[in-house]
């Protein structure tokens, strides 16, 4: 019973030992992407007019998308949108890239697209996620009142058969 004992309080102190190292790892593993955000969120002039209008563009969209969450074909053409923006994100950031000059102070349009993906497709994947899921539950609600009426219709066929 001893050894058992010894046993499982060595087997306790290599979990603990296990649980620390990872813990030290995943603390240390994002502070080096903390970090990289700080800098990245610091080096840009929020008080730019095109940013702001950006920004804005994305508020207005998500508000529109979240208003309009009942109307599916709306909801649809604001997918494709969002999806589209997306698409030509690559070709945005090269025309944006090559006129910086003449609506931002400095150029935040690199070759591999990293400022333009994290805010312009980032928020706009966002939303076309957010109608997607609505969508989905729409869907589901418009099943479970199909079911429920061929259920209710199926009812009444038996119940007029009986008579």
């Amino acid at each position: 019973m001893d050894e058992l004992r010894s046993a499982l309080e060595d087997h306790m102190v290599q979990m603990a030992d296990l649980v620390q190292k990872l813990s030290a790892e995943l603390r240390s593993g994002l502070r080096p992407a903390y970090e990289n955000f700080m800098g990245f969120f610091h080096a840009i002039d929020w008080k730019e007019p095109w940013l702001m209008g950006l920004l804005t563009f994305h508020a207005v969209l998500l508000i529109i998308a979240i208003i309009s969450r009942k109307h599916v074909n709306f909801q649809m053409f604001l997918f494709l949108l969002a999806l589209g923006g997306v698409y030509f994100a690559e070709r945005l950031n090269r025309v944006l890239g090559d006129n910086w000059r003449s609506f931002a102070s400095q150029n935040y349009f690199d070759p591999h697209g990293i400022f333009l993906s994290a805010l312009w497709s980032g928020p706009l994947l966002i939303i076309a996620t957010i109608i997607l899921i609505n969508t989905l539950f729409s869907l589901c609600y418009m099943i479970v009142r199909w079911k429920r009426a061929e259920l209710r219709h199926r009812a009444r066929l038996s119940h007029n058969k009986q008579d």
